[in-house]
């Protein structure tokens, strides 16, 4: 049988505003810079994985075969989990930050279909 070699996952996240898009991640889910590759791209300690986050202008694009780049309200089949061990003071911090709440439920777990200030989609989910 052929061995397979195990991968690391880094996330990426484009935002519009790099500095922003730090502010908000590391503010609401106490993610730690670490570094600043690059003047617009920070590498942030997300706890259990890395997260290259990618300051990256409105209207730019991010393949040649791709439209524009938008940071209104978008859907993907890929987010963010993130399991939180404080719900309900994880969720405000985020509304406080500029996240929209899009779904909320209490049962059978806690859990809030979200999204960054930037458009991008996220859950926080208790525990």
């Amino acid at each position: 049988m052929k061995q397979v070699t195990m991968t690391t996952v880094n996330i990426s996240i484009d935002v519009p505003d790099l500095d922003a898009g730090v502010a908000f991640y590391c503010g609401v889910f106490g993610w730690v810079e670490k570094s600043r590759p690059f003047p617009e791209m920070a590498v942030i300690d997300g706890n259990n994985v890395t997260i290259c986050m990618h300051g990256k202008p409105s209207g730019t694009k991010p393949t040649p075969a791709e439209t524009t780049r938008s940071y209104n309200r978008h859907w993907t089949p890929v987010h963010l989990d993130l399991h939180v061990s404080d719900f309900d003071s994880t969720l405000a911090r985020a509304v406080e930050e500029g996240a929209v709440v899009e779904q909320q439920y209490q049962e059978p777990k806690q859990v809030a279909f979200c999204a960054d200030p930037f458009g991008n989609g996220f859950c926080i989910i208790g525990p």
